[in-house]
């Protein structure tokens, strides 16, 4: 089965606007010393009501635990978290975000809020809704496929 013009479109522009939004945001992240591996792994540990485990960190953000290693590693020589052993067992690592890491998390946070609401401020808010609802509902299809 072929995609329809309309459909292989959609597919292109997701794919480019998913790029796009990549690269503006890691221009910001590199002013911060971040990567976006670095960012997605302080924001989903700062988000944290307790403290993740390194291998539930990493499931959390869809990667091999060994790849998560260095980034934490990064982190953690920049003082924004620290890996400290689980009560239950020493050999689980949890990965404390510092007050540094959460400064940090809230100061580019706030960066990505204004390039996000500058370039969603634009578009008519039900068109975004609407958009919003069809990758919704394009993410859950993928995810039980």
């Amino acid at each position: 089965m072929t995609m329809s013009a309309p459909d292989e479109r959609f597919m292109q522009e997701l794919h480019g606007a998913s790029r796009a939004w990549r690269s503006a945001l890691e221009r910001r992240l590199k002013a911060h010393g971040l990567t976006a591996a670095g960012w997605s792994a302080l924001e989903e540990a700062a988000a944290s009501t307790a403290p993740p485990s390194q291998r539930e960190l990493a499931r959390r953000l869809g990667v091999d635990g060994a790849t998560l290693v260095a980034t934490i590693d990064r982190l953690a020589e920049r003082g924004l978290v620290l890996r400290s052993a689980a009560a239950h067992d020493r050999r689980v690592k949890l990965i404390v975000t510092t007050e540094a890491g959460y400064a940090l998390r809230d100061r580019v946070g706030a960066e990505a809020g204004v390039l996000r609401r500058q370039l969603l401020g634009r578009i008519d808010t039900d068109r975004i809704a609407a958009a919003a609802a069809v990758l919704e509902e394009l993410r859950q299809g993928l995810e039980d496929a």
